[in-house]
């Protein structure tokens, strides 16, 4: 398996606002907690900072695929932490160890389960909620640890990581 990250995405800290959509930016320090300077309040209150839940993955495929049904999600809107490119879903698998430039291993640890936080998104909304995730099943994204903690960069190889 190889690909790259296409974006990396973060949102600050901020009590009157979900964890997404998250902003993009160029590199970023990722430590077993997770990108450096991004909350999710779901991930925080919900999931207790559970460190299985510490990055979230999507691949840019996947958003393509969800632009052509007329979703017009951005890379960052659905609240991943990384945007891939070059590696197909299904290849993300629980286990599955991944290398990011030259420090950081990951290991996916589950699928993330799409929920009502979609609904914030501005093409989604109550009215389209129930349908949006419907569609999001099986596509929400890869929940990942982190095994070995660094730096990453937009652009970064990903590869297989250690056995």
């Amino acid at each position: 398996m190889k690909g790259d990250i296409y974006q990396i995405n973060i949102k600050r800290k901020n009590p009157e606002s979900r964890g997404l959509p998250k902003r993009s930016v160029d590199n970023i320090q990722i430590s077993k907690e997770g990108l450096e300077g991004d909350f999710n309040v779901y991930r925080h209150e919900m999931l207790s900072d559970d460190p299985d839940s510490a990055v979230l993955l999507m691949p840019l495929e996947t958003i393509e695929e969800l632009n052509k049904e007329g979703w017009p999600i951005k890379p960052g809107d659905i609240g991943e932490n990384i945007t891939t490119k070059g590696i197909p879903y299904s290849e993300m698998i629980p286990a599955k160890k991944l290398r990011i430039g030259d420090e950081v291993i990951l290991q996916i640890s589950r699928a993330c389960t799409p929920c009502a936080n979609l609904y914030i998104l501005p093409y989604v909304g109550d009215e389209k909620g129930p349908s949006f995730l419907k569609v999001m099943l099986g596509r929400r994204g890869w929940y990942a640890r982190v095994i070995q903690e660094g730096t990453v960069r937009k652009g970064d190889e990903i590869r297989d990581g250690p056995s």
